[in-house]
């Protein structure tokens, strides 16, 4: 864990005096948790260059984490990589912040799943697909990262109900809350008091006024056109 926590990503995400440090510390403090967890023994999930079905496991639920953190951090890179002409040198920092807590979720996640992460034996990353989001735009990349850390909220809540393991519990518990911290944030930039609108807080319910909740299903099936393989999560429905 010594190199993990030395890199530089780690150091400038947990440095930047911004909102969003907090964030980073909760991040941060995961490894802790990482460090405890033993690994869980099913193999991993059967994949190909068309499709990745998920094991009905917590490996299984922990790789579906695993691949949205991958996309997440893929897409705030993107966004670093080529600012839209109309941001602010705050919105530049923080969307620099929310990249480096989005590489540091997918390194921590990678550690934990070893050698049972999806793609330990792909020899080229999945390359995700943005062009549905307008990214040369301030409007347009708040919109988009609107969508997927509020898909993120929802697919933790999701997992929290299907893990077995305790420890793997705390670890998704801990990531679900910087992810509601990055969805309310990004909500309120792109819309002022949205953080808690209708679309993403239970209505109904014994859950009413609390985020909702999405199921591997309905993750997959909202991610699916970024996604450039198939995703079968049919087994995690059983958990």
């Amino acid at each position: 864990m010594a190199d993990l926590a030395d890199t530089s990503f780690l150091g400038r995400a947990l440095r930047r005096r911004t909102f969003l440090r907090v964030a980073g510390t909760t991040a941060a403090s995961s490894a802790l948790v990482l460090a405890g967890c033993g690994k869980d023994s099913t193999p991993t999930p059967t994949n190909s260059t068309s499709s990745l079905n998920f094991a009905g496991s917590d490996n299984g639920l922990l790789n579906l984490a695993y691949l949205l953190e991958q996309l997440e951090a893929a897409f705030y890179q993107k966004v670093v990589d080529a600012f839209p002409s109309d941001f602010t040198a705050a919105d530049k920092a923080a969307f620099v912040d929310l990249r480096d807590h989005e590489v540091i979720h997918r390194e921590f996640l990678k550690f934990a799943l070893g050698s049972n992460a999806y793609d330990v034996a792909l020899t080229t990353p999945l390359a995700f697909n943005f062009t549905a989001f307008t990214l040369t735009t301030r409007a347009g990349v708040y919109a988009a990262a609107r969508t997927l850390e509020d898909v993120g909220v929802g697919a933790y809540n999701g997992m929290g109900r299907r893990i077995a393991s305790t420890q793997y519990l705390q670890l998704l518990a801990k990531l679900a809350s910087v992810e509601a911290r990055h969805a309310a944030f990004v909500r309120d930039q792109a819309e002022p008091n949205s953080f808690a609108a209708s679309d993403v807080i239970t209505t109904s319910g014994s859950l009413a006024g609390l985020d909702t909740v999405k199921t591997p299903a309905e993750v997959a099936t909202l991610i699916a056109s970024l996604v450039p393989v198939v995703l079968n999560t049919d087994a995690l429905m059983l958990l």
